[in-house]
């Protein structure tokens, strides 16, 4: 069987969306004629947002997982704060309080010393290890995923050094990725990071990202050997056994799993809820917004400040199968596309669950993006822009939406995309 090293920072207990993908490719891939081994960062050196110790059960029990040290510089941030290094390690850059001067040079240090980004010093460990397996047994293919986009300087590292065929999955762009400008980088870092991207890309015998959007995005970057799309998706085995549950006539629960950022707010819903609760006070007495994982304070601040602080329900984060049981009591999911350039490719994670869940979805997102072109397909749900209040209003009288057609959803199914991969991985391997 042909063998991929797979190198990626988040893995289980490390919890989060951007550990499903890779997850399920490991799961799945033995399954497609693929052996994986996991190279990753041992817990005890990592610097995880979230943790969600149910993950590692999906580990098939064979696959060997390598685990090495990593140098930390959110211990150092934690130093200069004050603070706990828990407390210092963001996600997705999150505000919960105003920015004092150390966290303002914390974060100068983190744009312009630790370049790409905070997890470089894991780097010189993966490569080590790597370098070590490498030289005594065979791999047929290296895969490496980001973010953070610097486990990708491993595998060009890597690449260069052993000439194995090398394939590139980008979670997220790159120097395009959301928070990117929220970052005080200088020039130089700027053109140093960008260089850094090129070669990236240029270097690898595949890249792979998670909607034609971003795709164009990183073609338009470097000259791209061979590209595809391999969407997020959904794992039929983690979905909730039995019916859903009834729905409760005393609430009606629109809820929102995951990150909530202050770039992903959305004014159009915050009036469209204001005009729905104008006219029907008896769902307004009903109406609870529930904001399960990290929300950003700006937004719960808009939320407030427009009267439905007696609404809202702020869960912490939570494990993936709770967070499956979060999505299933919803009469309405939310998803929020972030506001900044280049968002068109944007297709978050948690919409593959929301939509083979089978609640009515309501995206805030591009209409003529990736996202709005999933829902066209599948049906399940709708996107209206930020700003249209008026278009979400009308969705709320009535949030009646095609229901999910389950021959378009199987293409987002783990198993049916690992296959894909799969494919991707035999044509790199054969050709080099």
């Amino acid at each position: 069987m042909p063998r991929v090293l797979v190198v990626s920072y988040y893995f289980p207990p490390s919890g989060g969306p951007g550990v499903q993908r890779v997850l399920k490719f490991v799961k799945y891939l033995p399954a497609f004629g693929w052996w994986p081994t996991v190279l990753t960062v041992d817990p005890a050196h990592a610097s995880y947002p979230d943790l969600d110790p149910t993950l590692g059960a999906e580990v098939p029990p064979d696959v060997d997982v390598v685990r090495t040290r990593s140098w930390d510089p959110y211990a150092l941030y934690a130093r200069m704060q004050g603070k706990p290094k828990e407390a210092t390690v963001g996600v997705g850059f999150i505000k919960d309080e105003e920015a004092g001067r150390a966290q303002r040079l914390a974060r100068w240090l983190r744009a312009n010393v630790f370049v790409p980004d905070a997890r470089l010093g894991w780097v010189p460990f993966a490569v080590h290890a790597a370098h070590t397996r490498l030289r005594r047994e065979r791999f047929d293919v290296l895969l490496t995923t980001g973010p953070p986009h610097s486990t990708h300087l491993a595998g060009w590292l890597l690449h260069r050094r052993h000439g194995i065929p090398w394939v590139v999955d980008m979670r997220d762009p790159w120097t395009d990725i959301s928070y990117y400008l929220d970052l005080p980088r200088t020039a130089l870092v700027h053109r140093l990071e960008s260089a850094m991207e090129r070669a990236v890309l240029g270097a690898a015998d595949a890249v792979l990202s998670v909607s034609d959007g971003v795709g164009r995005l990183l073609a338009s970057k470097a000259d791209v050997r061979r590209y595809e799309t391999i969407p997020n998706g959904f794992d039929p085995a983690d979905l909730p056994a039995g019916p859903a549950p009834a729905p409760d006539p005393s609430r009606f629960v629109m809820a929102h799993v995951g990150t909530l950022t202050a770039v992903q707010h959305a004014p159009g819903l915050v009036e469209a809820l204001r005009r729905r609760a104008a006219a029907d006070p008896a769902w307004r007495a009903r109406l609870r917004l529930r904001f399960v994982g990290h929300v950003d304070a700006a937004v719960v601040a808009a939320f407030r400040e427009a009267g439905f602080g007696d609404a809202l329900e702020l869960v912490p984060y939570v494990p993936h199968p709770e967070a499956l049981r979060e999505m299933q009591r919803a009469d309405v999911l939310l998803v929020f596309v972030q506001r900044v350039e280049h968002n068109e490719g944007v297709t978050p994670a948690k919409m593959f669950e929301y939509l083979a869940l089978g609640r009515p979805l309501l995206a805030l997102a591009p209409p003529d993006g990736d996202l709005a072109a999933i829902l066209r397909t599948t049906g399940g749900g709708a996107a209206f822009d930020h700003a249209d209040a008026d278009g979400i209003a009308a969705f709320l009288a009535h949030h009646a939406v095609p229901p999910p057609d389950p021959g378009a959803l199987r293409a987002y199914d783990r198993r049916v995309l690992t296959e894909r991969l799969a494919g991707v991985l035999g044509a790199v391997a054969r050709a080099s």
